[in-house]
């Protein structure tokens, strides 16, 4: 029987559509990728400021409450206006007198390094109060306080007592203001003045703090920083930044000495635990007012605010603040390094594991940024979480429709005709498209059944139909079983191979076994219609192996995937010589010699039809051939016994 190298061919309702508009799945990869990356540069470096995206702010309040310290600071009081101190002294406001006599108690009794007062004094007072006031603001190591006011569009300007305290010298132009709130005239001599002013974010918590503020061209510092310049004896602080500048909550509020002001004015409280420290002095009482949201709580005093504040300008002046690191060059490394992980490792996972990878890096971000995050109070924490969640709604569900394409595709042409095994590795496998036609080492075998039309040009049409499928079963059944491809059904046999479309390592072993179980099966069928009163069957098999291509040929109308090339037309030849010889099975030499497990019978040289050379013909050795269709652990051996 004469044919050419078999085809599996699908039906054309099996054919997949080709899209001529389909972008490469390579080029797709990259473009999800780059949209992944922008999230996080745009984050870091182009969104505005002021605002806070990805629920970058919600991330950071929750690195500062795991952050916060309790461990005390020794160098901040802070004397506390509080409820026990208005009910034993008397209701706020208090005469400018007792303010005067706290203040020269903390700096001549107590020997405080320098004082700042949380509190604007508009109006007058006692004039004898107001007098000695002023006399310690002007000469003393005393900072008073101004609020200035930062809404452009409140319907009448804010412009309260008469401003003082003006310096130069500070880089940037500072935060514009629009009004403030200042002391009356009587106090504006006073040579150091800090402002206490503050500018919540959207959600009404105090996070950030304008170190200085330009009004009418003039520059103004905050009271905290008006203090440190003021009071510790070095030369003024140099800012990095003189807008909005993060608070530091890394102290809770009971990190703080705090004492009454009624303990400072009846003089109760060790004068060591004032002596060398700045003090603040301010309320935190809730009927005064001075009540602000930060990341640690709700409801704060403002007067903490001022304390942390000053506290991070002493580790910056001391030089004891974390390093800076560069938090955004950070942020966009790790998603820059996120989408070429998800761009190249998404083909080769499943869904569900490249969610898990997902899940994985945006951890590791989580504790890089915690870290980070208190080296930059700048850059977005949040951002490479966004570069994930993007990859996580794009580069999944498109690697995922790529896979379900693809499975089709596969399933489409190859259920039918290979091992359940086999289209499983291919589903699993990282091959881009392994229906592409490639160069492999396959291993191919020809079966026919031996006198087909004299066995059946005697039986009616339903016995020959159920002789050929029982035949063809005995065929197909050790080809699948042992992991091969079936390529084609040729009437009464069928074309099968071996190292295609996955290649296998001992793909001509696999078809030796399938060989030897075709015997076997051919053989018991032909007892059983023996014993019926029919002519036995026989097999017979040629097997070669060698380099062909192995591939989808098809066109747009119908899908084939077959292999082609010298060792499958070989394969074909030995079949029809196998007519000339006892044995079954007839292998060629490219198959003993890729074979590790079975054992061969030298039969000869023969020129097949189509070669212009002699081709060395080989067998199952007689004392393991039809034994079992169990491989064999012996090596091979080869014996000259010629034909």
């Amino acid at each position: 029987m004469h044919f050419p190298a078999g085809v599996l061919e699908t039906s054309p309702s099996h054919s997949v559509p080709r899209w001529p508009l389909r972008l490469p799945a390579g080029l797709v990869r990259a473009l999800i990728a780059a949209a992944a990356i922008l999230l996080t540069v745009w984050a870091q470096w182009g969104a505005p400021r002021d605002v806070s995206y990805f629920g970058n702010e919600w991330l950071r309040d929750v690195f500062i409450k795991l952050q916060v310290s309790d461990a005390p600071e020794a160098r901040i009081l802070v004397v506390d206006i509080d409820e026990s101190s208005t009910s034993e002294l008397g209701p706020w406001p208090w005469p400018r007198e007792r303010i005067a006599g706290l203040v020269e108690t903390l700096i001549g009794t107590y020997g405080a390094r320098g004082v700042a007062l949380d509190i604007v004094f508009s109006e007058h007072s006692d004039r004898a109060g107001d007098a000695r006031l002023a006399a310690l603001a002007e000469h003393g190591p005393v900072v008073m306080a101004q609020a200035f006011d930062y809404q452009p569009k409140r319907p009448q300007l804010l412009r309260e007592g008469v401003l003082a305290g003006a310096v130069r010298g500070y880089a940037g132009s500072g935060v514009e203001a629009t009004g403030y709130i200042a002391n009356h005239a009587g106090l504006a001599q006073a040579p150091r003045v800090g402002n206490i002013g503050f500018i919540p974010d959207a959600d009404g918590t105090l996070r950030r703090v304008p170190m200085v503020t330009t009004y009418n061209k003039q520059q103004y510092p905050a009271l905290a920083l008006a203090l440190v310049n003021c009071c510790t004896g070095k030369p003024p602080l140099a800012l990095p930044d003189t807008g909005l500048m993060r608070v530091n909550y890394k102290r809770d509020w009971r990190a703080y000495t705090v004492v009454t002001a009624a303990e400072i004015l009846q003089e109760t409280i060790d004068p060591s635990s004032v002596s060398g420290r700045l003090v603040i002095i301010g309320s935190s009482s809730m009927g005064q007012g001075d009540r602000v949201s930060t990341p640690l709580a709700a409801n704060r005093p403002g007067l903490g605010v001022q304390a942390t504040m000053l506290s991070t300008l002493l580790d910056m002046q001391e030089g004891s603040a974390p390093a800076p690191w560069p938090g955004a060059l950070l942020a966009c490394l790790f998603a820059v390094g996120a989408a070429l992980l998800a761009t190249f490792a998404f083909p080769r996972l499943s869904a569900v594991a490249s969610v898990g990878m997902l899940g994985a890096m945006s951890a590791a971000w989580l504790v890089l940024a915690y870290f980070a995050s208190r080296h930059d109070p700048h850059f977005s924490t949040t951002a490479p979480l966004a570069t994930n969640l993007f990859l996580l709604a794009f580069a999944v569900p498109y690697q995922w429709q790529q896979s379900q394409r693809r499975s089709r595709h596969l399933l489409d042409t190859l259920r039918q005709y290979v091992a359940p095994e086999v289209v499983e590795q291919l589903l699993r496998s990282d091959v881009e498209d392994p229906l592409r036609p490639r160069q492999l080492d396959v291993t191919t075998l020809v079966a026919d059944m031996e006198g087909y039309t004299s066995q059946v040009e005697s039986l009616p049409v339903e016995d020959a139909a159920s002789l050929t499928r029982d035949f063809l079963d005995c065929l197909t059944e050790p080809v699948i079983a042992h992991q091969g491809t079936l390529d084609k059904y040729t009437g009464d046999g069928l074309v099968a191979f071996w190292g295609a479309p996955l290649p296998i390592e001992q793909h001509a072993d696999l078809a030796l076994d399938a060989a030897r179980a075709i015997t076997l099966r051919v053989e018991r069928m032909s007892q059983q219609r023996m014993k019926a009163g029919f002519p036995p069957l026989r097999v017979r098999i040629g097997i070669e192996s060698g380099p062909a291509m192995a591939g989808d040929f098809g066109t747009s109308f119908r899908s084939i995937y077959t292999a082609v090339g010298d060792s499958v037309n070989t394969a074909s030849r030995l079949e029809q010589a196998a007519r000339d010889f006892v044995h079954n099975v007839i292998v060629g030499a490219g198959t003993v010699k890729r074979s590790t497990r079975h054992r061969f019978i030298l039969l000869g040289d023969r020129l097949l039809r189509g070669k212009e050379k002699p081709t060395t013909l080989y067998t199952f050795d007689p004392g393991t051939e039809g034994a079992s269709d169990v491989p064999t652990a012996q090596q091979p051996e080869t014996q000259g016994m010629a034909a």
